[in-house]
């Protein structure tokens, strides 16, 4: 999985942080690989290692919620049968790849509008409509103040490094230098690789927790240790899908084969250029579930393939049901 878009969340002494989730004392930060905007690092191991969940938070705009676990096969799909007459627009009883791109494009936009709207009401605004780096740091670490001397040095150590990310982040999402952010400027802040200006800061993020020997590159071992913690440099008992991705490292992702991604090759992985992800994902569901090979989705080929759509832990299914309502 892809390092680039992670998100926590602040609840009691569960530390909200940006990019990464840690545990230290008392201290909860999660993954929830993209609560976040997907990655297309994130659909594929590599071309034949398909990962089912991103094609759930992409149709559905996943968040938190865990309702559509409980759902059975057939409940699953009566409501994805009422989500598939929202994405039929035009009501010709055909799913079309505009129709479908669109419907994940707004799913994905407006988990970001939710996301920011959420943690925005959770800090201190000021009468200007801003958030100081002050007042976020209190909301965000401040708990650390009220715990007794028993905080391991390793803990505090790593609670530190989240905090210095946090503020460089702060600081570049922060346009104008003047301490505080406007919506916009924490939407950035949150959601870093919407931002063009805060491209570099995805890279060094990504570099930080990739390149474990701080040497500015990330080798073979480093990249496969990142997704796979089985990893020990050889290939055997692994599975298939770590030998391929080695090989989609040497072959696609080192240009220069070098055996290293330095930061321009790092920066075409986790942000390739002219990459349409609503696009590419909706080609994927229409080659996917296109039984007829029309190039159109009826709504019972969508349901024919409907755990294919929905129907993993990452998916807030009644969420999203409720949600697009609005869009």
């Amino acid at each position: 999985m892809s390092t680039l878009q992670r998100t926590c969340y602040l609840l009691f002494l569960i530390v909200f942080t940006i990019n990464s989730f840690h545990l230290i004392s008392l201290v909860i930060c999660k993954q929830s690989q993209h609560d976040h905007l997907l990655s297309n690092e994130e659909h594929f191991s590599d071309a034949n290692q398909h990962n089912p969940a991103y094609d759930h938070e992409a149709f559905l705009g996943s968040e938190e919620s865990k309702a559509f676990d409980n759902l059975s096969p057939e409940e699953s799909k009566e409501r994805l049968g009422e989500i598939v007459d929202k994405i039929d627009i035009n009501g010709d009883g055909k799913v079309s790849l505009d129709e479908l791109k669109n419907w994940i494009k707004k799913s994905q936009a407006k988990y970001v509008t939710d996301d920011v709207e959420r943690q925005w009401k959770t800090h201190r605004i000021s009468k200007k409509n801003l958030l100081s780096w002050e007042d976020y740091k209190k909301a965000t670490y401040g708990f650390m103040d009220d715990l007794d001397n028993g905080v391991s040095e390793e803990d505090t150590r790593v609670y530190n490094d989240m905090m210095r990310r946090d503020e460089r982040r702060w600081k570049t999402a922060d346009e104008n230098g003047d301490g505080s952010l406007t919506k916009e400027e924490f939407t950035h802040f949150l959601h870093p690789e919407e931002a063009e200006h805060m491209k570099n800061i995805v890279i060094d993020e990504t570099l930080e927790d990739v390149d474990k020997d701080a040497d500015g590159k990330i080798s073979l071992d480093e990249y496969i240790q990142d997704m796979y913690s089985g990893h020990d440099g050889g290939d055997s008992e692994v599975p298939d899908w770590v030998i391929r991705e080695k090989e989609q490292f040497q072959s696609v992702r080192d240009k220069n084969s070098d055996g290293f991604l330095d930061r321009k090759e790092v920066e075409n992985w986790i942000i390739p250029e002219d990459s349409d992800l609503s696009s590419v994902e909706a080609k994927h569901l229409i080659s996917e579930s296109d039984e007829d090979k029309d190039g159109y989705l009826t709504k019972d080929e969508i349901l024919a393939n409907y755990d294919l759509f929905v129907g993993s832990q990452a998916t807030d299914f009644g969420e999203a049901l409720m949600k697009h309502d609005e869009l």
